[in-house]
Order: C-alpha cells, then sequence, then structure tokens
C-alpha cells in the first residue's frame, strides 16, 4: 500500500507535500503530482501538508477516487506520451525533474479553472 494522490491535485499542484516527503517520491507530472507507490515509506508526512486535501492512503480513497490508484501506478509504469520508456522507480524525484505528461486518464480530465 501506498500513499495517493487524487483528482483534487490536478492543476493545482501546491506542491507542499514535496517538500515535506522524506524520500523525494512525489513526481511532478504534467497536470498532477503522482506517488511513486515503489518508493513510498507509508509516513504519510504529506497528507497533512497538501492544502487541496487531494492525497489519501490507498485503502482511504473515497469511491469516486479509486481510480487514482491506478493512474498513480500508471505514471511509473506505462509508457507516458513524450517518452520512450516508462519512468519506472528511478530512486527520487529530483533525480529526472518534472515529466511534462500525464496518463491518458488525467490528461483528458476538462481543464480546472
Amino acid at each position: 500500500m501506498a500513499y495517493v494522490i487524487a483528482e483534487p491535485c490536478v492543476d493545482v499542484m501546491d506542491k507542499a507535500c514535496v517538500e515535506e516527503c522524506p524520500v523525494d517520491c512525489i513526481y511532478e507530472g504534467g497536470r498532477t503530482l503522482y506517488i511513486q507507490p515503489d518508493e513510498c515509506v507509508d509516513c504519510g508526512a504529506c497528507e497533512p501538508v497538501c492544502p487541496t486535501e487531494a492525497i489519501f492512503y490507498e485503502d482511504d480513497l473515497p469511491g469516486s477516487m479509486t481510480a487514482y490508484a491506478t493512474e498513480n501506478a500508471a505514471f511509473f509504469t506505462d509508457t507516458l506520451p513524450g517518452r520512450d520508456t516508462p519512468i519506472g522507480s528511478p530512486g527520487g524525484a529530483a533525480k529526472i525533474g518534472p515529466v511534462p505528461s500525464d496518463t491518458p486518464f488525467v490528461a483528458a480530465l476538462p481543464p480546472r479553472s
């Protein structure tokens, strides 16, 4: 299990969680942030600092947001648009920097005004 960033983060990306994460497992996509499930140590430091309340422990995701658990994992396991290979588990977001892409599910969401 791991923490998951859900819909309230899309087009917001406050990044307070990135600064709080002790293992650098929160990666920046084009429209939202993603938690690498294999790198997350389940410390929960990210959850209380999120101003949009977008971070949930995977088992606690509201029913309307359960797809985000799959999307968070897919960001790392699938080959994203504009990339030749999956991101995988690089061992920290700082190593690769922002990724100007999202999963097709997130990319297809209507823009948040």
